[in-house]
């Protein structure tokens, strides 16, 4: 997580097979919802597949990640159909 510049983002699937066990996105998203300084290791840049937002473990839920990846230079749409989850 700590290695995804501003600006960019990955995928909890890229962040598994980055770390040598591509089946693991499951546990890289337990990983940043158990992250306890999100604002630091910057959790709110991992995205689900297909740009869904996932989840975001910080105050304010997915709002906040949209409102840190707006910030960034990144427009993440969060609608019903997205797909996203609370870790």
């Amino acid at each position: 997580m700590c290695k995804i510049p501003k600006g960019k983002t990955a995928t909890y699937k890229e962040l598994a097979t980055a770390a040598g066990s591509p089946k693991a996105f499951q546990s890289v998203g337990t990983a940043c919802g158990m992250n306890p300084i999100p604002i630091i290791i910057p959790c709110h840049r991992v995205l689900a597949s297909g740009d869904k937002p996932g989840g975001y473990s910080g105050q304010g839920g997915l709002e906040t990640k949209r409102d840190l990846l707006k910030i960034e230079g990144v427009e993440l749409v969060i609608g019903d159909d997205q797909g996203s989850f609370d870790l």
